[in-house]
């Protein structure tokens, strides 16, 4: 009791020393000249009695709700260190907020292509059928992998049906990352050669321009293949259907040539990625691994698909092109096929 009595006391001078400085205002200058007048006797007789109130000893809070709130307000934003504090707004980006060299590739993001649900974005390209129709359902998404499959009843004999699913958009200058495995037993007549062998082939023409009969389109082939179990048998290896490339300055003509990768048997999966700029230099990897590296890709005028293409006006070099996987007679299965865009 003692305490509020005092803090009325103190209250209460303050509040009189208010007053005088009022009345004397009167006749004083203001800052805020609009606000500048002499008191009437009734507001001091009000004031008065607010100050008897005030003074009193009786029990109050010390201020109003709208008091209160304004503290606390001004508590809050006064965390303490440590304590979470608002977002900072956004500042631009200074030399040191850069991506250092050994971490170029944070400057694109990883977008998958096989969302692992449909074939949503993906076309295919079965040889002997027009281009959308998925013959014997040969590409298929099942437990979020895509597939590679024959149906016995479909496909009794492979008969040459190669095939190709396009994805939908071209590309140029990428990194293209896909994990694959070969499964099960290949198709009855495949070729000796397709055993464990499939594909992801670059800058492929358009699935448009392909006739009904046409095995391959033309492309850059990223050549897959699996172990037999026993035997050397590299993956991501380099096939050229109705292409060239530039391989250590010179200009490249086999079909293919193999990687130095290693060979891998049985079912696992293998990670293969390719890093493409455009009709300049192109980069194999498998798990993580450089394989091989050509450059200037380029259409083979020898090859009769490449002639139409040439004939129609197409640049002789491949500068950007679609993407496909490949249907080749034996089972395999893509659970992963992601795409970074690079600066060009």
């Amino acid at each position: 009791m003692q305490g509020r009595a005092t803090f009325g006391y103190r209250l209460g001078w303050n509040a009189a020393i208010l007053v005088s400085m009022a009345v004397l205002g009167a006749g004083g200058v203001s800052r805020h000249p609009q606000a500048a007048h002499a008191l009437e006797a009734s507001e001091i007789a009000a004031l008065g009695q607010s100050i008897d109130r005030v003074s009193s000893p009786i029990e109050r809070p010390c201020c109003t709700d709208a008091a209160q709130r304004s503290v606390a307000s001004a508590s809050a934003q006064a965390e303490p260190a440590g304590e979470k504090q608002p977002s900072a707004p956004a500042k631009a980006e200074s030399a040191s907020d850069k991506p250092t060299p050994e971490h170029k590739e944070v400057q694109g993001v990883w977008r998958p292509l096989f969302n692992g649900k449909d074939l949503q974005g993906w076309t295919p390209k079965i040889r002997g059928f027009p281009l959308g129709e998925n013959y014997g359902n040969t590409f298929r998404v099942e437990n979020g992998v895509l597939k590679v499959v024959y149906e016995p009843d479909k496909y009794p004999k492979f008969d040459n049906r190669f095939g190709h699913l396009f994805y939908r958009e071209k590309f140029s200058h990428y990194r293209l990352r896909v994990e694959y495995r070969f499964v099960g037993q290949q198709c009855a007549g495949g070729p000796g050669w397709a055993f464990r062998n499939s594909g992801i082939m670059l800058h492929c023409q358009d699935p448009k321009t392909m006739t009904v009969e046409q095995s391959f389109p033309v492309s850059i082939e990223v050549q897959l293949l699996g172990g037999g179990g026993t035997g050397q048998r590299p993956t991501a290896n380099l096939c050229t259907p109705g292409t060239h490339v530039v391989m250590d300055g010179k200009l490249f003509t086999p079909h293919c040539t193999n990687s130095r990768s290693k060979t891998y048997h049985g079912d696992q999966w293998v990670t293969v990625e390719v890093e493409v700029h455009g009709a300049g230099a192109i980069r194999h990897y498998v798990n993580g691994e450089l394989v091989l590296e050509y450059e200037k890709p380029q259409l083979d005028d020898r090859d009769p698909d490449a002639k139409r293409l040439l004939a129609a006006g197409a640049d002789r070099l491949l500068r950007e092109g679609y993407i496909a996987l490949q249907s080749e007679s034996h089972p395999i299965e893509f659970r992963k096929v992601e795409m970074m865009l690079l600066k060009e």
